[in-house]
């Protein structure tokens, strides 16, 4: 199959140079502009790998403490029919474990120290089913009998109270109870049976976890205030509370996990998406090096053209001769990016080790970051659209320069050649 002439000139354009001295200066420009090209695309590719890992590892430990859904009565209040709530919501096939729980807040005393705590009854022998930290510290919460007044701390909470396993803390419930010297707080001494460490400040500092009948009786409820799910996708979430939502008996809230951590999320989007936008005026700057490259070609290749166009080729040939040009750069650009952003993001674990081995330094200390290991999780959602634009900023890049070629003027062109 013979090749359009559009196509052979291009290719040979985009190597000019290369065997001669004569050309050297535009293949040198356009070297510089491949490499610009790839350079972008892979750091694109690198800096969003990274990010969706940092981003995976913090919504994990997130969810070791965290289940999917929950599912509670308003205002607090016990949940009426706990028993078809839990069989109503195992019903559903994308559930897979489901766990009653009591949710309220309190003060957590230790001598003169106090501080605001989350309190979480639960079921130790139902817990396993809906979070990773249950599987964890199964020891601990088999301590958690009912009626010994016994609780888990988070490991930063119980450093702040300065406790360890085996102290007396005591717990101090809203709401007093009237006596006839006034309302005075009920308090309850509670036993450490031990410590949790989720990986996430916010919960190792502020959860306690207790057998859910004590939280009942401590707290004056007739039975768990919700039940918690876990599911087969995490990422359905918002979907199968939807569902939830339609096939549940009573007057019940629904929130599964993407709206309890909201603001964070958002966050961490808006960040994703202004690097994204920032690091794609890199890939945009390489890419309309192409206008100055094209242009020398254009003005170095003019009795070219002008043989051209005598010799019967249209303007619409000579554009695409040099769109040519201009994308075949884009796209050699594109894949090398590809090709190095990948390379690199899958072997991070290995490439960061050896730098910080390189320069006797620490990129993340153990003792500062919960995080280790510089993380990565490339997402095809990323680097698709990475692939897209760059080649369609050098393809626009491209069309300015090759309009120009194709109104090149055959007389003018040759009339001092």
């Amino acid at each position: 199959m013979q090749i359009p002439y559009e196509l052979a000139l291009g290719w040979r354009y985009t190597r000019a140079g290369r065997a001669t001295r004569r050309n050297g200066f535009i293949s040198f420009i356009s070297g510089v502009s491949m490499l610009g090209i790839a350079l972008g695309v892979a750091a694109l590719i690198i800096v969003l790998s990274v990010m969706n890992g940092f981003q995976k590892e913090v919504r994990d430990r997130m969810l070791s403490v965290v289940s999917h859904i929950e599912i509670f009565a308003p205002q607090g209040a016990a949940l009426p029919d706990m028993a078809r709530t839990l069989a109503e919501a195992r019903a559903n096939p994308n559930v897979v474990g489901a766990a009653p729980f009591v949710a309220a807040q309190a003060l957590l005393a230790r001598g003169e120290d106090m501080k605001g705590a989350l309190v979480r009854g639960i079921d130790p022998s139902r817990e396993g089913e809906v979070t990773d930290l249950a599987a964890a510290n199964v020891e601990a919460l088999k301590a958690l009998v009912p009626g010994e007044f016994r609780v888990v701390l988070g490991s930063e909470l119980a450093r702040s109270l300065g406790v360890r396993v085996g102290d007396a803390v005591t717990l101090i419930a809203p709401g007093g109870q009237v006596t006839p010297a006034g309302v005075v707080p009920r308090l309850k001494q509670m036993t450490v049976a031990g410590t949790f460490n989720s990986g996430h400040y916010e919960y190792d500092s502020a959860l306690v976890l207790l057998n859910h009948e004590d939280a009942e009786r401590i707290f004056r409820l007739e039975g768990p205030t919700g039940v918690r799910l876990k599911l087969k996708d995490l990422h359905a979430a918002p979907e199968v509370a939807q569902q939830l939502a339609h096939s549940l008996s009573g007057d019940l809230l629904i929130r599964d996990w993407t709206q309890q951590n909201r603001t964070w999320f958002a966050a961490v989007q808006l960040e994703k998406r202004m690097m994204f936008i920032i690091l794609t005026l890199i890939v945009a700057v390489a890419a309309f090096n192409l206008v100055s490259t094209l242009v020398m070609t254009v003005t170095d290749k003019r009795a070219d053209i002008a043989i051209l166009r005598t010799l019967g080729a249209s303007p619409k040939s000579i554009m695409g001769v040099f769109v040519v040009q201009g994308a075949m750069v884009g796209v050699i650009g594109t894949l090398a990016g590809l090709l190095l952003g990948l390379g690199i993001a899958y072997n991070i674990d290995v490439i960061v080790p050896a730098i910080e081995r390189a320069l006797h330094a620490n990129f993340l200390p153990k003792d500062i970051y919960l995080i280790s290991k510089m993380p990565s999780e490339p997402q095809s959602s990323d680097i698709v659209p990475i692939g897209v634009i760059s080649l369609i900023l050098a393809f626009v890049a491209t069309l300015y320069p090759s309009w120009r070629a194709s109104r090149v003027n055959p007389a003018e062109a040759l009339r001092y050649e």
